[in-house]
């Protein structure tokens, strides 16, 4: 009697895709997760921190270049990962104040300035850091 698997195709393996120097500050800071995890031609990029990619010391700063930080880290992780912004399909934002959206929204709108992914926004009442946004994503390779 055949498989119920006979004829189909294997799924592919998920895969952790190394994104330096932001993979080894996640491992310095005990962060128990992967900059980026592809499977089949899907993309998960995870939310970060503003790294400072010279130190790996989570910036300090106005909202608004944590924002072009943030974006930036993701923009590196999709790039490495052999895709872009053009390709992403999903944002999550993740931001301590609701008060922040407005400046949030005017640093996202020039890294998605035409046919923005799709997107949600979500005030949470602190991290365990001195940050106050983070935004991941999904996107197709």
């Amino acid at each position: 009697m055949p498989s119920v698997l006979e004829g189909r195709m294997a799924m592919p393996a998920r895969q952790v895709v190394r994104v330096e120097p932001i993979s080894s500050f996640l491992e310095r800071w005990g962060a128990p997760t992967s900059a980026v995890t592809r499977y089949g031609d899907t993309l998960y990029v995870s939310g970060l921190p503003p790294f400072d990619l010279d130190t790996g010391e989570i910036i300090r700063a106005p909202i608004e270049q944590q924002t072009e930080r943030v974006l930036e880290q993701m923009k590196l992780c999709l790039e490495t990962a052999g895709s872009s912004l053009a390709n992403v399909i999903r944002c999550n934002v993740y931001c301590t104040s609701v008060e922040m959206f407005a400046a949030v929204n005017a640093v996202y709108a020039r890294y998605f300035p035409e046919h923005p992914p799709a997107r949600t926004f979500v005030n949470v009442p602190a991290w365990p850091g001195p940050f106050d946004v983070e935004i991941d994503c999904v996107a197709a390779v």
